[in-house]
């Protein structure tokens, strides 16, 4: 069996993984990335809002608080230096009557987040900003953004050694690092390296159990997010949102790069926690279920205005009824394993954290 050597490997070449990529080999360590799929960013980097966000949803101290503020300026900072299509649209998030106090707990975790540009709106300055929604109050974060996706992660992989198709069927301590069995077109060998990251997303918990030696994995969720398009030219000028709900943060309008909007995603719960069975179909009958709730804040929206688009589905810690859970970023401290990092349930805010979910590695590492 043939022997190859690496100081680095990540397994796993979304968004976040492409990142940690970057900043190990921008430290000096000469880094491979494993890929099981034929190309990268083909999971959850590929099926989400495209969403910067601006950190204001999650528990103080939270590391997707910490990561998400900090991963904002970064990226920001990033895709003006490396040409990646952006803009700082603007969010508007908009309730009724009988939401005040959830309005008020939003801006109050942003603020204690240190988000602390969002601008209370009420109803003639939500009309004033988007004249096709209706709410009665409203908070504004001029910091949220979008993204096109594909281009950040192209920056990012820029000259990296990205090895696709490949995927690690074994993984020990051998010496003072750590080898690998890799399994790649039809062929198996054996990949040593002193530092290790599992950044495998829908599947870091299944590499994370071929791992010798690794004790504390924790239990997989899968949450499954459909969108909708607009087949119609879209009125909206900023991303919209409603109120969120448990599991995500509810059907609401995002833009793409060229102006097209598109709603969602909703939370749909899937029966198997084995990414293997995960059915990417949006059901033909989304626009029945999404007419509804996007009419709430948008009373002009006709079902035959919408079309199944695509979906996508979240690595949760937490399932149904349970609070939402936190990153796990996983390093020796916490496995007592030298030279590795798990990295489990990097869901939304993951995009945008990943800067600075990369420094937090590194860091880990060093």
């Amino acid at each position: 069996m043939d022997e190859f050597e690496s100081e680095a490997v990540v397994i796993g070449a979304g968004a976040v993984g492409l990142a940690v990529a970057r900043a190990l080999q921008h430290a000096g360590h000469d880094t491979v990335i494993l890929e099981k799929n034929s190309h990268f960013g083909m999971e959850t980097s590929a099926r989400n809002s495209e969403v910067i966000h601006a950190g204001i949803y999650y528990p103080q101290g939270s590391l997707k608080a910490r990561l998400c503020v900090r991963g904002k300026a970064l990226l920001y900072e990033f895709c003006a230096a490396h040409g990646v299509p952006h803009r700082r649209l603007g969010k508007l998030i908009v309730g009724h009557a009988g939401q005040e106090a959830q309005l008020a707990a939003i801006a109050k975790a942003a603020a204690d987040n240190g988000v602390d540009d969002l601008k209370p709106l009420g109803m003639r300055e939500i009309a004033a900003l988007e004249p096709e929604v209706t709410a009665t109050e409203g908070l504004f974060s001029p910091s949220t953004g979008i993204i096109d996706s594909h281009q950040y992660m192209l920056a990012l992989l820029g000259d990296l050694t990205l090895v696709k198709s490949s995927e690690v069927s074994a993984l020990h301590r051998r010496g003072d690092g750590w080898a690998m069995v890799i399994q790649s077109g039809g062929e198996e060998m054996v990949l040593n390296a002193r530092l290790v990251v599992n950044a495998a997303g829908l599947w870091a918990q299944q590499m994370a159990n071929r791992i010798g030696g690794l004790r504390d994995v924790p239990n997989l969720h899968l949450a499954k997010g459909n969108y909708a398009s607009l087949s119609v030219k879209s009125p909206f000028t900023h991303l919209v949102y409603p109120v969120p709900e448990p599991g995500g943060l509810g059907v609401h309008v995002t833009l793409d790069m060229g102006g097209r909007a598109r709603f969602g995603p909703n939370v749909e719960w899937l029966a198997s926690n084995d990414p293997a069975n995960i059915d990417y179909t949006v059901p033909p009958g989304i626009a029945d279920r999404f007419a509804p709730v996007i009419a709430r804040y948008w009373p002009g929206i006709r079902q035959e205005m919408l079309a199944p688009d695509y979906s996508g589905v979240r690595p949760k810690l937490s399932g149904p009824g349970e609070a939402n859970a936190d990153f796990r970023i996983d390093g020796p401290a916490a496995h007592g394993l030298p030279g590795l990092v798990n990295l489990f349930g990097i869901e939304s805010p993951g995009l945008t954290a990943s800067l600075a979910i990369a420094e937090l590695v590194l860091a880990q590492l060093s």
